[in-house]
């Protein structure tokens, strides 16, 4: 996966050029966290439903290429949130993480995640400057 991410800043938008691997992830993570309860699903990722099913529809594949995204901060920050939220969802035994159930259903590893997650929030300071 490509762990490096460049965002420019467009007015109050920020537009993200994502290779496909980036946009499964990010995908992939809000997805799963979508099929929980409203008020779980606000907790995660600090957006409500219909905001996470339209960046979800904005997201849907499948992606061959590289593409570019215009993304709000808030939008930036579910993103997020869902990348750093979803491994948390797969603790057992009084805080394991559980890898295979997580790489099975995500497609991804928690490294993967975690250092796209990073990515964000360092190409968020670099744009925003």
């Amino acid at each position: 996966m490509r762990t490096q991410l460049r965002l420019t800043r467009d007015g109050d938008l920020f537009v993200a050029r994502l290779a496909p691997s980036q946009v499964a992830a990010m995908f992939e993570a809000l997805s799963y966290l979508s099929g929980y309860g409203d008020a779980q699903l606000a907790l995660l990722v600090g957006a409500g439903r219909e905001d996470v099913d339209a960046l979800l529809e904005r997201m849907a594949g499948p992606h061959t290429r590289s593409r570019d995204f215009r993304l709000t901060v808030r939008e930036l920050h579910t993103l997020h949130s869902a990348l750093v939220a979803a491994p948390t969802m797969f603790l057992v035994n009084g805080g394991v993480f559980a890898e295979e159930p997580f790489h099975i259903r995500l497609g991804f590893y928690r490294e993967n995640f975690d250092v796209l997650a990073h990515a964000i929030v360092q190409a968020a300071a670099e744009g925003d400057t």
